[in-house]
């Protein structure tokens, strides 16, 4: 997601390979058990459904006492995590989601809740006797695991779930929630976006569980289907192909799938006024770009240039990773973009503003639209990998003004070296950036995550020459398609690529506390930090800073 307002440091805050081993961060506890269990249900000794013939239901009868026995022995149910670095309470162990099903029930007024059902198919990937969801800012009315009824309860940011029968390693288990989905509850800091005509959905990097009930972490990414019900005179969109469209009195429901699976992060669900603009991309690529209905017109000479900025994305990267995409303008102050799936949103001001230059807003366009093969094909594994995406984003946002001509690469990347060290003080190195220090959904998204890692890319293009570095970008989008990855493989494939070991070289750029010395470039000096090294920076699209506030220029000699 990048900034609303321009400046040449705009850091934005936003067969395939085996799914990535479950959660592949170090868990807070042993995983050997779940700490939880069900009542037993135990039948009356006259049932006959005791006596040895019957050994199945004998067998499951027998795992609930056995499971009752040691429930006093078990912890009070409370808030899970997988470890994560940055948001330890994210992500819950013991299973991996395999797809959701998600169906929301709109008004018409975007003041009041959502009716809903979440239905989330999983696999568990240890004995599961009770589990968790995360999910907040709704109610809960009822559980099912497999068609029977759970007990659940809340507590923290999670939905615990006791299913009537424990789960075995390996089972399949289908789990729905019948719950509210609330765009004002007190509290709320991301996941719904109040439009002037309707609603928005924003959930990087923590706030999908406070629309729907999931395992919000990047590291299971799953298939994802949409049902949004709502007035017929309003359109709702949301991630994927739209498969079904049907009226029944005043409203009527439009079915999304997506074909290849998604982080929780990237969901997107848009209601409102609008119109949907098709074209088409390269390779006969269905677009689909939806604008508010009376921007049309307005709006309609920026869509026109997607075509182009996938062409050039494909020169760069190859082939376009999923089947559709499209542009999402949404009537509301937002302060950042936001690379939803296949339909990434962007405020309506970024148009509209007309002290934004064109070259300017075309990159933030590329800058969105690149994430589709870094973040969203190849996931970052931990939150910690997150320069993984916001890097290379913001890598080509700046090679786009670069080569038509508005912003010189080498000089911003030069500024940004001047105020690396600077970023690292003040947030951490790029590959190891420190938890933030308040849950906004603006605060991770440091200017080291977005000029801070894209001046990483840059020093290794010259350390191992602009071929290799190209040869890098089509391997790794290509070798980590839909799957998740982290920085020790991108180290891994690059030293591949060039052919050493590029361990040593990229363990400053990643974790240093100090910006190496940049090949090529040896009179480049880093500044010392001061308290004022983020003084003069602006919100860029998930919130803090890009640089020194300037006005935009154009022009080779621009930023």
């Amino acid at each position: 997601m990048p900034p609303t307002t321009p400046s040449p440091r705009i850091p934005r805050p936003g067969a395939p390979r085996p799914r990535a081993p479950h959660l592949r961060v170090q868990h807070p506890r042993p995983r050997t058990r779940s700490p939880h269990t069900p009542s037993p249900r135990t039948p009356s000794p006259r049932t006959p459904s005791l006596r040895v013939r019957r050994p199945r239901l004998r067998a499951a009868l027998l795992a609930a006492v056995s499971a009752g026995l040691v429930a006093a022995a078990l912890p009070a149910p409370e808030p899970l995590g997988i470890g994560d670095p940055l948001y330890p309470h994210l992500g819950n162990p013991g299973y991996d989601v395999l797809a959701y099903d998600i169906a929301l029930t709109y008004s018409g007024d975007n003041r009041k809740p959502l009716d809903a059902l979440t239905r989330i198919d999983a696999r568990a990937t240890e004995r599961l006797d009770r589990f968790n969801l995360d999910f907040s800012h709704g109610t809960v009315a009822s559980v099912t695991v497999d068609g029977r009824p759970a007990g659940f309860t809340r507590t923290g940011e999670d939905l615990v779930i006791d299913p009537a029968l424990p789960v075995a390693p390996g089972d399949r288990l289908t789990i729905a929630v019948t719950h509210t989905s609330d765009p004002v509850a007190a509290g709320a800091e991301g996941g719904w976006v109040r439009t002037a005509d309707g609603l928005a959905l924003a959930g990087q990097p923590h706030a999908a569980h406070r629309v729907f009930p999931c395992n919000d972490h990047p590291a299971d990414k799953a298939l994802f289907t949409f049902r949004v019900t709502a007035p017929k005179d309003l359109v709702a969109v949301a991630n994927g192909r739209a498969v079904a469209r049907a009226v029944a009195g005043p409203s009527a429901t439009w079915t999304f799938r997506g074909d290849h699976p998604m982080a929780t992060e990237l969901a997107q669900v848009a209601i409102g006024r609008s119109a949907v603009v098709r074209h088409t991309g390269p390779h006969d690529l269905p677009l689909r770009d939806v604008v508010p209905a009376a921007d049309r017109k307005l709006l309609e000479p920026w869509l026109r240039r997607t075509p182009g900025h996938l062409r050039w994305m494909e020169e760069k990267t190859g082939r376009y990773p999923f089947d559709t995409y499209g542009v999402l303008v949404a009537a509301a102050s937002t302060g950042f973009q936001l690379e939803t799936q296949t339909l990434s949103l962007f405020e309506r001001s970024l148009f509209t503003d007309p002290e934004l230059p064109e070259w300017y807003v075309e990159s933030i366009m590329v800058h969105e639209l690149a994430h589709h093969w870094f973040g969203n094909s190849v996931t970052p594994r931990s939150w910690s990998d997150l320069w993984l995406s916001e890097g290379h984003a913001t890598w080509y946002e700046a090679l786009h003004a670069d080569e038509s001509g508005h912003e010189q690469l080498e000089r911003r990347m030069r500024e940004a070296y001047t105020a690396s060290d600077g970023w690292r003080a003040a947030g951490g190195p790029p590959a190891a950036p420190r938890p933030p220090a308040t849950d906004a959904k603006t605060a991770l998204f440091r200017p080291v995550v977005y000029d801070g890692s894209a001046l990483v890319l840059y020093a290794l293009r010259q350390e191992i020459g602009a071929a290799a570095f190209g040869t890098l970008q089509r391997r790794w989008t290509a070798e980590y398609a839909h799957a998740t990855a982290g920085t020790a493989d991108f180290v891994r494939l690059a030293s591949a690529v060039a052919g050493r070991d590029l361990t040593g070289f990229l363990r400053g750029w990643l974790y240093g506390e100090k910006t190496p010395a940049m090949p090529g470039h040896p009179d480049w000096r880093a500044a010392t930090p001061t308290a004022a090294s983020s003084a003069g920076a602006r919100p860029t699209a998930h919130g803090p800073v890009a640089g020194p506030v300037r006005a935009p220029v154009t022009g080779a000699a621009g930023g």
